[in-house]
């Protein structure tokens, strides 16, 4: 095994032919161990779960747990319903890395330096009424532990909980934080100020309900919305799942204040007689099997797409609506649970590339000519507002590479991406998650182009094993017992227009580029991937 110096002259290296696989598939052993990274790299905590906030609300203290029970289960403590023996992970999750001057902090006097990385929290606290209480924190890289994480916001400017958060962005040309929460009827895109306090407001009379949760923006100031609803099992293909998600494009009225309206679409792909690949309703079976499925997935094909416009929107709208049967009934493409994506940088925003997760299930009926084990796919057009383009596969999933969650460029040709597969396939596969580089422009329809590489092997911290001990169907235990990777984000902070994700092309580790991601559930530790040989100091 040839050992690599991961410069980012290192990182360029591994895509080539001659590399072997630098890290080895991790067991799903349920035992506490290390991660392992290629050889050359390290990571560096930033935040850990049990950090306390410096600013606590009623039902959140700590950045990566509630205020509803004890950080671990006390000895003897027995879990049952009704009774949690520990209190509820937050799971931070997408990372926003920003450079800033002048921000503040609840601590007065208190210099919270220029380097800040924001994240939403896809899980929080239920109080008495039954709200669950979401949270919009904000790491200060800067700062000492007392004031390394400061809750930005807990509720909205009309005093409702905040949402479940999952993806978040940076617009610049709005100046605000992107948030999405991937709760269905319940979900939606929220925008929030990036000063202290976060001032957060709904904007799904906008975007309509849906499960959010990749949100992008491009050259034009129009977000691009990835869903990730899952689908029903078939009666004959019980593994798998009907395609139920969409990519959605919001075409603002105007790119500056996203609150005055504007267009949502959906994308629409063609099949080889030109019409439009659609959701069945009743017909789950046949949609899993269906030739169409086959077409998305084969290797080599560009299928026309087209964006289809869903509704309509101006200043002072206050209803929301149902994106996703918004996008059925305008006969737009379901996917297999396309959750995040990303545009290449240095295409001009042309390129669009997004994961699809599949069935998490080794036992897909669909298997991967018909998208059980997912894939990353990619949409080519001729400008970022342009009506039609191109959709095709460039890397397939397998039962080794499956669960696709979160993606981030390296460089103009390498993408980070990285799996949510679930103890359930861990257990099937006999190994838990990963994260990968692939090469875009490499072609890996042919047998002879190696697999992406794996730069990291998530293995079980030692919370997450005892999670995974606790944790029935009967006992009602909140908490996951596996650990995921997510948050994958490269970015230098350039909080400006020209600084905008897709724009430049990133130099990891030089010129202010920094590669941060998130060990959710478990311990809730958000880390720096850092050179091995670079002197970065964690959390005091």
């Amino acid at each position: 095994m040839k050992r690599i110096l991961l410069t980012s002259s290192a990182l360029l290296a591994l895509s080539l032919p001659a590399l072997a696989d630098p890290v080895k598939l991790p067991s799903a052993v349920v035992k506490p161990a290390e991660d392992v990274l290629a050889p050359g790299l390290a990571e560096v905590p930033v935040a850990e779960g049990a950090f306390k906030l410096e600013n606590p609300s009623k039902d959140l203290g700590y950045y990566g747990y509630g205020k509803d029970g004890p950080l671990a289960p006390a000895k003897g403590a027995v879990q049952s319903p009704g009774h949690n023996v520990e209190a509820t992970k937050t799971e931070p999750d997408k990372n926003t890395y920003l450079v800033m001057s002048g921000a503040t902090g609840p601590a007065k006097g208190v210099k919270y330096g220029t380097h800040f990385l924001f994240q939403g929290h896809e899980n929080g606290p239920k109080d008495a009424e039954g709200v669950i209480h979401g949270g919009l924190t904000r790491i200060n890289l800067d700062a000492a532990k007392a004031h390394r994480v400061t809750l930005m916001a807990s509720t909205d400017v009309d005093g409702k909980a905040l949402p479940l958060i999952d993806g978040s962005a940076w617009d610049p040309f709005a100046k605000m934080l992107l948030l999405t929460s991937e709760e269905g009827k319940d979900g939606g895109v929220w925008i929030a100020t990036a000063d202290f306090p976060s001032k957060v407001t709904d904007i799904s009379a906008f975007t309509g309900r849906a499960s959010y949760e990749g949100v992008e923006v491009d050259s034009d100031g129009n977000l691009w919305l990835v869903e990730d609803e899952g689908g029903k099992g078939g009666s004959k293909t019980k593994n798998a799942k009907q395609p139920n998600s969409f990519v959605y494009r919001f075409v603002p009225a105007d790119k500056s204040d996203l609150t005055k309206g504007g267009k949502l679409q959906a994308l629409q792909v063609l099949d080889a007689y030109n019409n439009p690949i659609v959701f069945h309703d009743g017909q789950t079976d046949q949609d899993i099997l269906a030739p169409e499925q086959k077409l998305i997935y084969a290797y080599g094909n560009e299928l026309p797409t087209r964006w289809i416009t869903l509704k309509e929107t101006a200043a002072g709208a206050t209803e929301t609506f149902d994106a996703n049967e918004l996008a059925k009934q305008a006969k737009a493409t379901p996917m297999k649970r396309p959750e995040n994506g990303q545009f290449r940088p240095g295409t001009g925003f042309e390129e669009f590339y997004f994961t699809a997760t599949g069935d998490t299930n080794a036992k897909t009926e669909a298997g991967a000519e018909f998208g059980g084990f997912g894939g990353v796919f990619r949409v080519t057009q001729a400008s970022p507002s342009a009506e039609k383009g191109r959709l095709a596969i460039i890397w397939r999933g397998d039962v080794t590479h499956t669960g696709f969650d979160n993606l981030s460029f390296l460089n103009d040709t390498q993408l980070m991406v990285v799996e949510d597969g679930g103890d359930k396939l861990h257990g099937q596969r006999n190994a838990v998650d990963s994260g990968y580089i692939a090469d875009v422009t490499a072609d890996y329809a042919k047998a002879s182009t190696p697999d992406p590489i794996r730069f990291l092997s998530q293995t079980r911290d030692d919370m997450a094993t005892i999670d995974a001990s606790i944790g029935n169907a009967d006992n009602g235990f909140q908490n996951d017992g596996d650990n995921e990777i997510t948050g994958i984000h490269v970015s230098n902070g350039d909080p400006t227009v020209e600084g905008l994700i897709g724009t430049a092309v990133p130099t990891p580790f030089e010129n202010g580029w920094r590669v941060f991601y998130t060990r959710q559930h478990g311990r809730n530790i958000t880390f720096e991937i850092v050179e091995a040989a670079a002197k970065a100091k964690p959390a005091k």
